[in-house]
């Protein structure tokens, strides 16, 4: 039997999880020195009220080989075929922690048929890859050609987000805290990307809150390809007003087809605070894939 399993840094609804009996495998979250698990032992409404005390304590820490190891042995025992979309290694040390748990597997079960796959992404676009790729195996495709879409989609993925507050790109090192503290005053908003190689990119920055999303909807209008035949991946960290107003702007000026709209996990959700908000879609055509899609 062919399965995929993802990490919770796909960001998937739990829904979506549920209806498609996907496995995820959750991220650690480390809060005063105890740990939790992404969307197992901690939900997003109670980590973002955690997160807001200043107070606290929290920090990630990526999927090591050992939790990697617990997950895949079932499969290898069971003589299923896995593929395994990871979390960007541009941005954590997944990949490669599975990838040594992968090599752990195989001294027991040398047969085990493992695949895995560095998605570039993360959020609801790591989780929009995974939702076509899952869509595809439903549909009767061969792993052949969900592995060939899986690189295909990854290649013409885009991510396009902001923050409301810099606080946490300046904590986790990739904002300094002289220029990061002049742009909270000025009440600056970077407008960032996931480039091509996984990793995070700043393209620029706008000055307050309304105008870096309108920022967003612009720059999936200049990327995009025909986004009103695809589906649009929305992400929000707890912030009901910005996803609303991001929302209006994406049904009035990019009318997706369909949408898929998730909260941000703890494992992004730690690195930039609550309101983050963004957009993720495809700048080519699906058509090589409809018939799996």
């Amino acid at each position: 039997m062919l399965r995929i399993i993802t990490d919770s840094a796909s960001d998937l609804p739990k829904e979506y999880i549920e209806a498609h009996n996907l496995h995820v495998i959750p991220t650690p979250v480390v809060i005063d020195e105890t740990d939790y698990f992404d969307g197992k032992t901690i939900q997003t409404k109670e980590f973002y009220n955690i997160l807001d005390d200043t107070k606290r304590d929290v920090r990630t820490y990526h999927i090591n080989p050992a939790m990697f190891e617990e997950a895949f042995l079932p499969y290898a025992q069971a003589g299923n075929s896995i593929i395994y979309i990871c979390f960007s290694t541009g941005i954590a040390g997944t990949f490669n922690a599975a990838n040594i748990a992968k090599t752990n597997v195989l001294e027991q079960y040398p047969d085990f048929d493992l695949t895995i796959i560095d998605s570039k992404s993360a959020s609801i676009g790591f989780g929009l890859l995974v939702s076509k790729l899952v869509t595809m195996l439903e549909k009767g495709a061969p792993k052949k050609i969900i592995v060939e879409a899986a690189n295909y989609f990854i290649s013409h993925m885009h991510h396009v987000f902001t923050v409301h507050t810099l606080a946490y790109l300046i904590k986790g090192g990739r904002l300094s805290k002289f220029k990061g503290t002049i742009a909270e005053t000025l009440d600056m908003k970077p407008i960032l990307i996931v480039d091509k190689e996984g990793s995070l990119q700043v393209l620029k920055t706008v000055r307050g809150r309304k105008k870096s999303m309108k920022a967003l909807i612009d720059y999936a209008k200049a990327n995009g390809y025909d986004l009103p035949s695809q589906t649009l991946a929305i992400c929000h960290g707890e912030d009901e007003d910005a996803l609303q107003f991001l929302l209006g702007l994406a049904d009035a000026e990019l009318k997706p087809n369909d949408k898929l709209i998730s909260t941000v996990g703890c494992a992004i959700g730690a690195h930039t605070g609550r309101g983050i908000v963004g957009l993720c879609f495809l700048d080519a055509s699906e058509e090589e894939y409809k018939e799996y899609l």
